[in-house]
């Protein structure tokens, strides 16, 4: 075996969950930030976890708002995923200058894109610092489907966003 950083052993893991993180930016708009990183932590209660840089604007907005869904992206939404995950909603709203199409769940005040497969709606139980990123502690409040969007994955890092085929 060679040994390999870290950053290359993740490219070799592929396919990784992918997600939008979804908060309420200081403006009350809606702000959407990629994350390859997210994972059930418990069933009861239930909770789920998911990693950000800790200079992101979103993680900020978690920690101030107290609040953030999860949005599992559809196919027609590989490229906004790769947009957002190469902006700041600090400078830019992304919901307008990739215009991206906007739906309201069900007692949040926080949009997700059209097109996405899961939503899932939580309040922020904790962060935890790891290293150069923060952990995010989530308790799941609700969860939404709709079964007529496939998820995508991030392959090979971020540089790929697809679904995963069934082997």
């Amino acid at each position: 075996m060679d040994k390999i950083s870290l950053p290359k052993a993740s490219t070799l893991t592929s396919p990784n969950p992918v997600a939008l993180v979804c908060t309420t930016k200081k403006d009350n708009h809606t702000n959407l930030a990629t994350v390859s990183w997210w994972t059930y932590l418990s069933f009861n209660p239930e909770m789920i976890a998911f990693a950000m840089m800790k200079s992101s604007y979103s993680g900020e907005m978690v920690r101030e708002h107290r609040k953030v869904i999860l949005s599992i992206p559809g196919t027609d939404l590989s490229q906004t995923v790769i947009k957002c995950g190469s902006h700041s909603g600090r400078n830019i709203d992304k919901v307008k200058e990739f215009n991206i199409q906007m739906q309201s769940i069900p007692n949040a005040d926080i949009q997700i894109p059209l097109h996405s497969k899961l939503a899932i709606c939580c309040s922020l139980k904790d962060y935890v610092e790891v290293g150069d990123h923060y952990l995010y502690i989530c308790n799941v409040e609700s969860v939404y489907a709709n079964d007529t969007e496939t998820a995508v994955y991030a392959w090979n890092g971020y540089a790929e966003i697809r679904p995963a085929n069934k082997g």
